[in-house]
């Protein structure tokens, strides 16, 4: 197939971008198309715009471009940086597919867990509508509707609501190594709220399973099948680092830090990939002990 990628060179496109290429032909947007062939390889087309882009010889939109949510503090600047970077570039995809004659078959486009708000215990599938009308779900609902306005009897469309991605070299997890191997690490606020993870191989393998399974559509929940607490994830990754694990975070302190968007490790949800699991999809790293001794090379 010929795939149109967009945010190729974060986290989730640069593991992605080596396995299609195995079988498939690239065109990656970038900022910086030199940069794309630097970190990607020379078989690649890198655009810095989507005006060099024949929608209508692409087979697949793969859009998973957008400011990072927790780079910076959530003035009313930022909010709209975080909007603008995801559901303008969405749009402009969407209007593309649209005026196509033959327009690509599917578009896969990001989403977040966000975009169930603020939850307790109980597990959240794609079904779920108790929705807590937060910030991060207004993010993540106009980001979704501007992706599903390509939707057509041509064009599937998949939202993939992705929880914490791990991976070694970069995300959260890259983040919270350096203090738990000092022993520094402890659960955030009460410890209570959910952390809905998977890890970066089963993530780029869960989007090659929805780029290939045709029944699936609509919302697609890109996380493993066991979250768990806050308090819990920071207990294993102590335990998976033989490193003790009891220094608490405050929430007052972690809210003066970093003002609203505090709320994104204060508060979570339990989230679980039904759409997927019931089309067989197979996690390699199914719970977390065996995703974090993977990830930290050391037994868990």
């Amino acid at each position: 197939m010929h795939i149109l990628i967009t945010g190729a060179t974060g986290l989730i496109g640069s593991h992605l971008c080596p396995l299609l290429l195995i079988n498939h032909q690239l065109t990656v947007l970038s900022r910086s198309p030199d940069k794309a062939n630097q970190l990607l390889g020379a078989n690649i087309l890198a655009v810095d715009s989507l005006a060099n882009v024949d929608f209508n010889t692409v087979d697949c939109v793969i859009n998973l471009a957008g400011e990072p949510i927790v780079n910076k503090r959530w003035s009313d600047k930022q909010k709209q940086q975080l909007l603008d970077s995801r559901i303008q570039l969405t749009h402009q995809i969407s209007a593309a597919i649209n005026q196509c004659n033959t327009p690509p078959h599917t578009f896969i486009s990001g989403s977040a867990i966000g975009f169930y708000g603020r939850q307790d215990d109980t597990p959240i599938d794609e079904s779920f509508t108790a929705i807590n009308p937060e910030f991060s779900h207004q993010l993540c609902d106009a980001w979704e509707h501007a992706a599903l306005s390509a939707q057509s009897t041509s064009t599937r469309v998949c939202t993939l609501r992705t929880g914490i991605v791990l991976a070694k070299q970069a995300g959260a997890l890259a983040k919270m190594l350096p203090p738990f191997k000092l022993g520094l690490g402890g659960a955030i606020g009460s410890g209570e709220q959910g952390m809905s993870w998977i890890h970066i191989d089963d993530m780029v393998r869960l989007i090659l399973f929805v780029l290939e399974t045709k029944t699936l559509s609509g919302a697609v929940n890109a996380t493993a099948p066991h979250p768990v607490s806050n308090k819990e994830f920071s207990r294993q990754l102590g335990k998976a680092l033989a490193r003790p694990a009891f220094i608490p975070m405050p929430s007052l302190l972690l809210k003066l830090v970093m003002g609203e968007m505090a709320d994104l490790l204060l508060y979570g949800q339990f989230v679980v990939p039904k759409k997927v699991l019931l089309q067989q999809f197979s996690f390699t790293y199914p719970t977390l002990p065996q995703a974090l001794k993977q990830l930290v090379n050391q037994s868990a």
